[in-house]
């Protein structure tokens, strides 16, 4: 659905191999949500310094819009509070409009930090504040 808005290497990237994915397993936690005893979303992150980075998160087409993305967010802030993080952050491109509005909604914000790009495709990082507040920047891992 989305790969023609995206360079060959930007959709390897965000399309991960099995491999890929069981490696990402010992890097932070993973969020599966069910629907009717089908799985139809995931979320994933990794600790980066004081905060926590979220990638990974994608809802089936025929389960957007009954909440799902909101419940995957949920468990992840609700996972970087308990972690004592001051902030959640993800990088988003802007064709993606539904998962921006939704992560707005959220609290996320648009901030000038991390990549601009991935293998040429436009990026940008949303950051959302959690109640410790955020004291400095900590490393981006886009691209992992």
């Amino acid at each position: 659905m989305f790969k023609p808005v995206y360079t060959p290497g930007a959709f390897a990237a965000t399309t991960p191999s099995a491999e890929a994915i069981a490696a990402r397993f010992g890097e932070g936690p993973l969020w599966v949500a069910e629907l009717n005893g089908a799985i139809v979303g995931t979320a994933s992150a990794v600790a980066a310094g004081a905060g926590l980075y979220v990638r990974s998160v994608a809802v089936t087409p025929a389960a957007r819009g009954q909440g799902v993305g909101q419940a995957l967010m949920a468990a992840v802030e609700a996972y970087a509070v308990a972690q004592g993080c001051e902030r959640m952050f993800l990088s988003t491109t802007p064709v993606l409009t539904g998962a921006i509005r939704l992560y707005e909604r959220l609290g996320f914000a648009r901030s000038d930090e991390g990549p601009g790009d991935l293998h040429g495709t436009p990026l940008f990082t949303m950051v959302k504040k959690l109640p410790a507040g955020y004291s400095g920047a900590p490393e981006h891992p886009a691209g992992r």
